[in-house]
This record gives structure tokens, C-alpha cells and sequence, in this order.
């Protein structure tokens, strides 16, 4: 890869993880795809040549998006897995061994939570759950057995946003590993590891892929100990991504900051509308004042993408099958970051121990799409017209 000086993120997207520079060359990198690696010498063997060993471990393609990567993160080494919950997985399992403590947001994505439940428990970890709000009192709850603290801000229904800087202080006096799901941010919006984490992970299937086409898992690391760590657990684990599907995530990550920037503007667009709304009781956006975190957003976050959450006044199923069956622009599906708006109901009290969630109306997440937001609001305008016509 051609040496990079110290660019602008916009820059970074564009030029990171591009074909060496020759007398003729390709603008993307090729997509290489491979099992076996041959060597012409023994010493080659040996050594495994530009650390290109076996299909698994990846080829040039996947050097060349890891590379992009860690350059928008700001990490020293990023690696690559078959989707965001498997980063979350592999993270997690580099730093714990049975009988330690790991402490996890309670607002959590929902299938973290499923991991800690029904897999570490197996194995004699102990997962234990923080208010996402808890910031520097979360030293309170580090015990001698405790190895990693997994973070998510915002947090993927309810939009808290945590105080990173004071949950690294503590974790790096406690020698306990912080990482940050740092999925809604992107990399570009929020750069965990300069505010003090250990690990900034992605489900770069949403924004980094963002054409709903691919799933994709991103794992960057702070240093190179950190980074061995995660190594060795993606090894064991048999873990590997398609030269494809990370072609497809490189190929993404070039129109990452302009697709970001339209996704903010419209997410805030409809937040607005929404929150003048009578049917909504609360706009859960991050860059909205009074939103949960919304002073630490605006400290550590340079943007908003287009995720967020509304809370309904209380209304009878009926009433909520009729406001989704009515929507046309507005797809109902799980993920998001892609190019098409979504929304989707969701309880998120259920999920719920170290906190209560104590809303009585159902929450609706929404994801702003790249439509334009005139047609987007007049789909949620006659969207809850339907919805009053079962009342």
C-alpha cells in the first residue's frame, strides 16, 4: 500500500488501502480469492510472504480493507470477521478464560447479550450488567476477576450514550480491557480509541458495506498485544470472510463519509418532525437536546448517522399492525446502514436487568435511508393516519 500522511478522514476513505503504486495500476484492489497460497522458496514457506499464508487468514483484498480500516479507526492493526456479531464474539473471547467477570451495557444489541447468556455462562464467564449511563462509578463494579468491559454508545434501541473516556480511565487502572462497539458512529463519527478503548469493533455490514448486500465484521485494536489477542481467538475460532463480501465492504467504505452525512441530515429531519408529533411521547436521537448522553454526544461524537428510536403514547396491537402495514417507503427488516429506510416495533424493557425501562408504549426504530426526507415523512404521515383510523 502506498504511505499515507496524516489526511483527513474524508482523504483517509478514498486513499487508504489502494493497489502499490506502479507505471499502471488499478484504482480498487483486485479481488483475490484463494484457499491454498503457494511460495516459490522454502524461506517463503517459512516465513509466510507479506503475511499472505492460507485463504483463512486472509489475501490481499482483505489486507487492503483492513488497512482502510485501521487507518479510520485510528488503531494499529484491524482484522476481519463473517459479521458484527462474530467481532462482538471474538473480542470478547481474546481476554476472558473460565471464572473471570466481564461487565456489559445493559442497553447492549440484543444477540451480545444472547452470547453472554447462553455461551459464557457454559464456560464458567460471568457476564454482569452496568447502567449505560454509569460513566466513572462503573469503578464500583470492576472486581479482581473482572477482564473486559464491552461498551456500545449509542446503545442500538435505546440511543444512551456512555462516557467512554471515564469508563477507559477505569478500566485501564483495573488492567481490564474496554471494547466499544463502535457500529453506529462507523469510525468516522466516533473514535473510541482515542478516547481510551482498548478494541473499536464494527458490524460493517451496515454502514461500512451500506448497499444491504454483504455482512462483514470489523475488529481494530489500540496496540499490537491487544491485537495478538484477538488474533489467536479468530484462529481458534476458524473464522474467515470472502475476498468477496470484503471487496464489497471496501468498496462501501469509499462513499462512507457523504452516505453518513445525508443520513444524518435526514435522521434529524424526521426526528423533528416526529417529535412534534402527538402519537410520540419521546425522540430517542443522540444529537437531539435531552436525549439520554446527549452532552457527552456532542463532546466526543463529530456526527449522527440515521439511526434512532421514537416512543409511541400507548396504543392496542391493532392499532401499531396498522401504522407498519401502511408504510411503503419504510421497510420492515433487521439491520440497517444501507441505502433503504427501515422501522421496526421493539420492547426493549424485556431485555432489560440492571436497568428499568419504564416507557409504556411500544418503541419504534428507525433508520433514515438515503430517500428524500419530503417522501419519507409524507410515508410516516399517512403511516399514522392508518393507525388512528383503528382507534
Amino acid at each position: 500500500m502506498r504511505k499515507k500522511r496524516g489526511h483527513a478522514d474524508d482523504t483517509k476513505l478514498v486513499d487508504a488501502g489502494r493497489p502499490p503504486a506502479s507505471a499502471a495500476y488499478p484504482v480498487n484492489p483486485p479481488v483475490t480469492r484463494a484457499s491454498t497460497i503457494l511460495f516459490d522458496t522454502y524461506k517463503d514457506f517459512q516465513e509466510g510472504a507479506r503475511n499472505i499464508v492460507y485463504g483463512r487468514f486472509g489475501t490481499d483484498t482483505h489486507r487492503a480493507l483492513e488497512a482502510a480500516v485501521t487507518d479510520l479507526e485510528g488503531g494499529v492493526r484491524t482484522h476481519l470477521t463473517p459479521s458484527g456479531l462474530s467481532a462482538v464474539t471474538a473480542s470478547i473471547l481474546a481476554f476472558v478464560k473460565a471464572g473471570d467477570h466481564v461487565l456489559i451495557s445493559d442497553g447492549v444489541y440484543d444477540p451480545t447479550r444472547g452470547f453472554c447468556e447462553r455461551f459464557l455462562k457454559r464456560f464458567g464467564v460471568t457476564p454482569d450488567y452496568y447502567d449505560p449511563q454509569i460513566g466513572a462509578a462503573i469503578a464500583d463494579k470492576i472486581t479482581p476477576a473482572t477482564k473486559a468491559i464491552v461498551a456500545e454508545s449509542p446503545s442500538s434501541l435505546t440511543f444512551e450514550v456512555q462516557d467512554l473516556p471515564a469508563i477507559a480511565a477505569a478500566a485501564r487502572k483495573a488492567d481490564v480491557k474496554l471494547i466499544v462497539d463502535n457500529t453506529w458512529g462507523a469510525g468516522y463519527f466516533l473514535k473510541p480509541i482515542a478516547l481510551g478503548a482498548h478494541v473499536s469493533l464494527q458490524a460493517g455490514t451496515k454502514y461500512l458495506v451500506g448497499h444491504s448486500d454483504a455482512l462483514i465484521g470489523a475488529i481494530t485494536c489500540a496496540d499490537e498485544v491487544c491485537a495478538e489477542a484477538v488474533t489467536q481467538s479468530l484462529r481458534q475460532l476458524g473464522s474467515s470472510v470472502s475476498a468477496d463480501d470484503a471487496a464489497l465492504a471496501l468498496r462501501g467504505l469509499r462513499t462512507l463519509s457523504v452516505r453518513l452525512k445525508r443520513h444524518e441530515q435526514t435522521g434529524l429531519a424526521l426526528a423533528e418532525w416526529l417529535a412534534a408529533r402527538p402519537e410520540v411521547s419521546r425522540v430517542l436521537h443522540p444529537a437531539r437536546p435531552g436525549a439520554p448522553g446527549h452532552d457527552i454526544w456532542r463532546r466526543d461524537f463529530t456526527g449522527a448517522s440515521g439511526l434512532f428510536s421514537i416512543v409511541l403514547a400507548p396504543v392496542p396491537e391493532v392499532a401499531l399492525e396498522a401504522f407498519f402495514n401502511a408504510m411503503t417507503l419504510f421497510g420492515m427488516g433487521f439491520s440497517w446502514g444501507g441505502y433503504e429506510s427501515l422501522a421496526i416495533p421493539s420492547r426493549p424493557g424485556k431485555w432489560r436487568t440492571a436497568t428499568v425501562w419504564a416507557d409504556p408504549g411500544p418503541v419504534v426504530r428507525i433508520h433514515a435511508g438515503l430517500e428524500d426526507p419530503g417522501d419519507l415523512i409524507e410515508d410516516l404521515d399517512q403511516a399514522f393516519a392508518a393507525m388512528a383510523a383503528t382507534q
